[in-house]
């Protein structure tokens, strides 16, 4: 739990208030004061975590996330206020490898790229043009496709995996996608379509996914045909890929009213928890769902909802109570149900939790 002593001491980065107290009118005010008390106990932690090179666990991602987690904050930070930052990108950038991707190692490398672009166009640098025109380069060419010899017919058509990994799975194809929307990817590119393929393949919805596995609530699962064995529910429906797979849409460019978003968005309200990661009795992935939730919240552009249960929310007063009552006196956030997935790494779970109370602010 949070040391009130402790958030009371932290600046209550004034500058800022009014501009994010108007953007963010759906949410309580006081709760608004707390929750940028609250990210900047998270930078202060994410700051203290850093390695003399800049990186984080000596993690492309990880410190990728840490620096998007500055960059898009109440303080609005940049390369301007000093090492903190810069190091950071000095980093990314120094992983740069021939093929484009952006990784200090072989493994996860179409995720490491993916959550790269995001923090290099956020820092808004013209500089880093060519850099992440080459990563973009190379997930496209990572997407499983024609050149893999794998026809449209195949389950895994369209999908992206983590690199390292031969099979596709929908969080990284949601990932991949962030970046390229993140980094202004072409809309008109063939690897959106192509993603949309192995993302219709991924919804429990019938009408659009040819799988004859699928059922019709509307969810998603992790791949076609398969979750995590974690979750112990076959193909069933869960929290984080169903937030996944909205995302996924939205990035590609669906239209909001398309039929596939209404039975995802009616999926996610109806089995709305934070308690769990919904769909399942389990807190594996639970942090997970909490950062996608709130993109997707926010991507959607709803303020309220109403549950299958009849009752109202506000997903942003909701979240960032949630978040608020997980973070420790040191400003860290980690799993402490779970260690699936680096979940009880709070150098990953800070930055996603950072990140996901950037969105309620928005």
């Amino acid at each position: 739990m949070i040391n009130r002593r402790h958030v009371l001491a932290l600046p209550a980065c004034g500058l800022f208030a009014a501009r994010f107290a108007q953007a963010a009118g759906a949410m309580d005010p006081e709760l608004q004061r707390r929750t940028r008390r609250g990210i900047a106990m998270g930078l202060h932690y994410l700051r203290g975590q850093q390695a003399q090179d800049g990186s984080m666990l000596n993690s492309v991602g990880i410190t990728a996330l840490a620096l998007r987690a500055f960059l898009e904050s109440p303080e609005n930070y940049n390369e301007s206020d000093g090492a903190f930052i810069t190091r950071q990108v000095d980093y990314i950038v120094s992983k740069v490898r021939p093929d484009g991707s952006i990784s200090s190692t072989l493994q996860a490398t179409a995720y490491n790229t993916a959550v790269a672009l995001n923090a290099l166009a956020a820092t808004k640098n013209p500089k880093y043009a060519p850099v992440i025109a080459a990563g973009q380069k190379f997930l496209v060419h990572h997407q499983v496709d024609e050149e893999e010899g794998y026809k449209p017919d195949h389950p895994y058509y369209g999908g992206i995996g983590y690199g390292g990994g031969e099979r596709p799975d929908l969080s990284n194809v949601y990932i991949v996608l962030e970046g390229l929307k993140g980094s202004s990817m072409d809309p008109k590119d063939p690897v959106w379509q192509k993603a949309l393929t192995f993302v219709n393949r991924s919804q429990n919805r019938s009408e659009s996914n040819d799988q004859k596995w699928a059922a019709n609530d509307g969810g998603f699962a992790y791949r076609p045909g398969s979750n995590p064995p974690e979750y112990e529910n076959g193909t069933a429906s869960y929290g984080g890929m169903t937030a996944a797979g909205l995302l996924s849409l939205l990035f590609a460019g669906v239209d909001k009213s398309d039929p596939r978003i209404q039975a995802a968005y009616k999926w996610m309200t109806t089995n709305y928890t934070l308690d769990v990661n919904p769909g399942t009795n389990k807190k594996h992935g639970l942090f997970y769902f909490y950062n996608a939730f709130a993109k997707v919240m926010l991507a959607y552009g709803a303020d309220t909802f109403t549950d299958g249960k009849g009752q109202q929310h506000n997903w942003r007063n909701e979240l960032a109570q949630k978040l608020m009552s997980l973070q420790a006196a040191d400003g860290s956030w980690a799993n402490r149900d779970s260690n699936a997935w680096w979940e009880d790494r709070p150098q990953l779970v800070t930055a996603w939790s950072v990140i996901a109370l950037e969105q309620a602010l928005k």
